[in-house]
């Protein structure tokens, strides 16, 4: 099978993957859903000048919140396990000898999701649970308030994987006064745990997309795990932020989700990049995308 360079899919990630090259992609990065039980949603808004507005704005002006639109889908599987472990299976096969998976999900399912991919990349494959922490939205009183997501990073080959130190965005130090002042402005390298702040309600990367990840996170990761001109795929595309992040650093990509309402929004995102195939769906009328393959 044959591809352009970049191409994002439309449809059941697990025939997407038994159609793709062995040993044709140097990372995958998926956030498949958490399995919560729950309806993931997110509610678009828009704010008009009202002077009985709901809202009270900049120097004391009112504006009324109108709804204009919401995204959801379902989180819940009967066979969490049963659903992953195929996909895993052929994400194992398309991976190229040096290349690495980074599996992203949340304490309810890490432990045994951790077990099922000892199992498929075994357990020396293993090199980092990555925890990404924030400190953002609301807190319960019942316990402590859970706030971090679980990313497992896989090699193929542990002895033989793609790691760029040197290209690592360097962070500061939480007490520069310690280190010296060489050190210090030159920053550290981050460590297994990352802070790093969600997609904010207003934030200039929101889509709209509910479970959206920053853009941060996935550059930290496409700049370690890949290298200009690779091949990059995540089949639970959602947004499509692994996309964005390919195009600023000169990577290729694959995307695939069966959401109606991802292909929408990734439309939208890359409308400007008439180089990009589709399959399966027609991006034309949410932009200038390239036709229906």
């Amino acid at each position: 099978m044959q591809f352009n360079p970049s191409r994002i899919f439309f449809g059941d990630n697990l025939n997407v993957l038994k159609r793709l090259p062995s040993a044709s992609v140097q990372l995958i990065y998926i956030d498949p859903p958490f399995n919560t039980g729950k309806v993931q949603s997110r509610t678009r808004i828009e704010t008009i000048p009202s002077e009985s507005g709901d809202r009270v704005g900049f120097k004391g002006l009112r504006y009324q919140t109108i709804t204009v639109g919401k995204k959801s889908y379902s989180d819940l599987f009967d066979d969490y396990m049963a659903f992953l472990e195929p996909r895993l299976e052929e994400a194992h096969r398309v991976l190229a000898p040096n290349g690495s998976l980074y599996f992203h999900i949340d304490y309810r399912e890490v432990h045994y999701c951790k077990i099922l991919l000892d199992l498929i990349f075994g357990r020396e494959s293993f090199l980092n649970e990555i925890i990404w922490a924030y400190d953002y939205g609301a807190r319960t009183t019942k316990k402590w308030p859970t706030k971090h997501d679980n990313i497992l990073w896989y090699a193929k080959d542990p002895r033989n994987y793609i790691f760029n130190y040197d290209e690592i965005e360097r962070i500061p130090y939480m007490a520069p006064g310690l280190v010296g002042p060489e050190k210090a402005a030159r920053g550290k390298l981050p460590t297994d745990t990352w802070w790093h702040t969600i997609v904010g309600t207003n934030g200039k990367e929101k889509t709209g997309y509910p479970t959206q990840k920053p853009l941060g996170i996935l550059n930290r990761i496409i700049k370690a795990s890949s290298r200009q001109g690779d091949t990059v795929m995540d089949f639970f595309a959602g947004s499509g932020t692994i996309g964005q992040a390919c195009l600023q650093h000169d990577r290729q990509f694959i995307l695939v989700d069966n959401n109606l309402e991802a292909m929408e929004v990734m439309a939208r995102r890359f409308a400007d990049d008439p180089n990009i195939g589709w399959e399966g769906f027609d991006p034309s009328p949410y932009g200038h995308g390239s036709q229906l393959n």
